[in-house]
């Protein structure tokens, strides 16, 4: 019989920070409630989870490994679970309790007894009885007159000297904070690199730290970057502290994390020489055969065979005009699907791995051919890493890997059968009515933000198809006294290029619904280019209408992803379109048979 550790509430409500022993006792605790607190600017899930030990209730937040178990609907009401690490943290002088570890136990059908709040006023009350328990098939015993906790020691977790505070978690970071220390794994170091902008000339280098909780990304300029640059080192653990706690530059970073650091001549760093409690590296592999499920320029970790290596190659980047190294690996899994890894820099230079199995971390997901895979300046990829995963497959590919028959992922341009490469299933085609009534994207909905739908194109708005684009960077550019400058390249250019941003009023047979599309998108549904429909707009306005007029009411199959915004206060659901393809009405016509020859069409008449 499953019971709930009484007092554990009060006890976790009440306790210090170095808490340690109490926080990463077992408690068995059940949910009552789990929603997304995701913020309109953040890209990152995040959950509030409340727990009950059945006598008293309180809030926490989950960390971000942990949202897979929400996702998967193994976490959700009334859900028993066992807590075996927790930290606690104070931002603006408010408690807040983060969950490390858990694993659900059983699923409840109903709360169990009647918790209360525990409010802020309570003080800690001394208590030595031993932990009671509270059974899931009973009601509890009445509260006792004194509140029970779990004994605690009082062990200061210190940072290196016992002069920086408590270690903080990488999730608990925020600007608010002054006082903080984390423990720390280099993941990547960037190379000391130049750079040069309307400010001057310079030089930086970044790393990516990691503990339990997440990631963050550490950035050096000038001479801080010169004399920080040795003492960060790929693999090793640090104790990092007074460096400012910024907002992130998502254009220069992967991360999921909203903030990042900001290395300066007051920062610490040292090397951390105890062996215990060391934070690893933790991934969240995809089969290769799922990538589609995935969207462009996504990030991802997959664990891969190297298949096979193909030669360096130096091309010039479009963005820098520079010369850089690149190579093609071919990497396989246990799916039966092979896919085109690519390297650059020195990773490309130096790589000689041939039939090794790698934990790629954080690889950018493309489309190019089909589906791609690639690393930049945030990935870390491990060659033959000591994780049973990679054990199971190196062993799998020497059994029966090396003479498999694999599967490409195919061209997006694909029919609209099957998957046909475009992440659209036809046997998971929702309407539009279902959509919208499953509330599909809401933070509360559970369900999946993806979803396949088959719809008319009904109305496009005419003034607004285009953006003005870099010529480098397709960022958006404005109009000034001397040309189309960029900020982000700082240049200045006669001429924008023109790329499609749409919005399209699509409907089918239950309802209607705003899709929002990028340059792909216009590309296909107009069959040129934006800059080819600016120029015919310039030229004659009869014509330009004609074509918008003629690329409405043709009907696609479309992969679209659903995201919940904030606009003037309110929220609202935004759909996005992911992949878009045409019908192939022989593919069609060929499922429609099937479906007659199945069982279901054997027996409707």
């Amino acid at each position: 019989m499953t019971q709930l550790t009484a007092g554990s509430c009060y006890g976790l409500h009440n306790a210090a920070p170095e808490d340690t022993s109490l926080f990463e006792a077992s408690h068995i605790l059940q949910v009552l409630s789990v929603k997304s607190v995701n913020s309109p600017n953040s890209n990152v899930d995040r959950y509030r989870i409340i727990v009950s030990d059945g006598e008293h209730f309180i809030q926490a937040m989950l960390a971000t490994q942990l949202n897979s178990l929400v996702k998967e609907g193994n976490i959700k009401k009334n859900t028993i679970v066992n807590v075996t690490k927790m930290t606690c943290n104070f931002v603006q002088d408010k408690r807040l309790l983060i969950i490390l570890e858990f694993e659900a136990v059983e699923q409840a059908n109903n709360k169990i007894g009647n918790p209360i709040t525990l409010t802020p006023e309570q003080s800690k009350e001394a208590a030595d009885t031993p932990t009671a328990s509270t059974s899931v098939q009973q009601t509890p015993a009445p509260k006792p007159s004194a509140p029970v906790s779990a004994p605690v020691q009082q062990k200061q977790v210190s940072a290196p000297h016992g002069n920086r505070g408590s270690i903080f978690p990488i999730e608990g970071l925020s600007p608010y904070q002054n006082n903080w220390t984390i423990k720390a794994r280099v993941t990547q170091k960037s190379d000391l690199r130049k750079y040069a902008n309307a400010k001057g000339d310079g030089q930086l280098f970044n790393v990516t730290l990691m503990d339990e909780t997440g990631e963050i990304r550490g950035t050096a300029f000038n001479a801080v970057a010169v004399e920080l640059y040795d003492k960060f080192q790929e693999g090793k653990v640090y104790y990092v502290s007074r460096a400012r706690v910024n907002i992130a530059k998502k254009q220069f970073s992967h991360l999921s994390n909203e903030y990042e650091l900001g290395f300066d001549n007051k920062t610490e760093i040292e090397e951390c020489f105890d062996t215990t409690n060391l934070p690893v590296v933790k991934y969240n592999f995809i089969q290769l055969s799922k990538l589609d499920e995935l969207v462009k320029d996504s990030t991802c970790d997959v664990l891969a065979v190297i298949k096979n290596v193909g030669p360096t190659e130096e091309i010039t980047s479009k963005a820098t005009s520079r010369k850089v190294s690149k190579r093609d690996l071919t990497i396989v899994d246990m799916s039966g699907f092979s896919v085109r890894m690519t390297l650059w820099g020195k990773q490309a230079e130096e790589f000689n791995s041939p039939e090794a199995v790698i934990a790629f971390k954080s690889v950018k997901v493309g489309d190019f051919g089909g589906r791609t895979l690639s690393v930049f300046s945030s990935s870390t990829m491990a060659i033959n890493p000591d994780i049973q995963e990679a054990h199971m497959l190196k062993g799998w590919y020497e059994e029966s890997g090396k003479t498999t028959d694999y599967q490409a992922h195919a061209n997006t341009g694909g029919g609209g059968g099957g998957t046909g490469g475009t992440g659209f299933q036809r046997s998971q085609i929702r309407s539009l009515r279902d959509v919208k009534d499953s509330q599909v994207g809401y933070p509360d909905s559970g369900q999946n933000e993806f979803f396949s739908t088959r719809a008319t194109i009904v109305f496009m708005k005419p003034d607004s198809l285009w953006y003005t684009a870099c010529v480098h960077c397709n960022k958006k550019v404005n109009d000034g006294s001397n040309g189309w400058h960029c900020e982000k390249c700082n240049k200045t250019e006669p001429v924008p290029k023109y790329r499609f941003i749409m919005s399209m009023a699509c409907s089918d047979w239950s309802d209607q619904a705003w899709l929002q599309g990028f340059n792909e998108v216009g590309e296909l549904v107009f069959g040129m280019t934006a800059d080819k429909l600016h120029d015919i707009k310039e030229q004659d306005e009869g014509e330009f209408a004609s074509i918008v007029q003629q690329a409405t009411c043709e009907t696609y199959n479309f992969l679209c992803r659903a995201r919940t915004d904030d606009y003037n206060g309110q929220q609202r659901v935004r759909y996005g379109i992911s992949r878009i393809a045409p019908l192939n009405y022989k593919e069609e016509a060929h499922a429609l048979l099937e479906n007659l020859r199945s069982p279901w069409g054997q027996t409707a008449v």
